[in-house]
């Protein structure tokens, strides 16, 4: 259920659910650069990192 809260963040707000599971490490603010520069790249990173780390 929390997977699920986190990639419903992923998709509102990228670094929102990258930071719920990774912290406020490099991924965070590079998810941050992804979705300044591009909503979906800042998406697809977000939703990448959170099924890699949940495996």
């Amino acid at each position: 259920m929390a997977n699920l809260l986190r990639i419903l963040l992923a998709i509102l707000l990228p670094p929102v659910g990258v930071f719920f599971t990774v912290g406020l490490g490099g991924q965070f603010w590079l998810n941050i650069l992804l979705t300044i520069l591009g909503y979906i790249p800042g998406i697809v990173h977000a939703i990448w990192i959170i099924a890699r780390r949940t495996r």
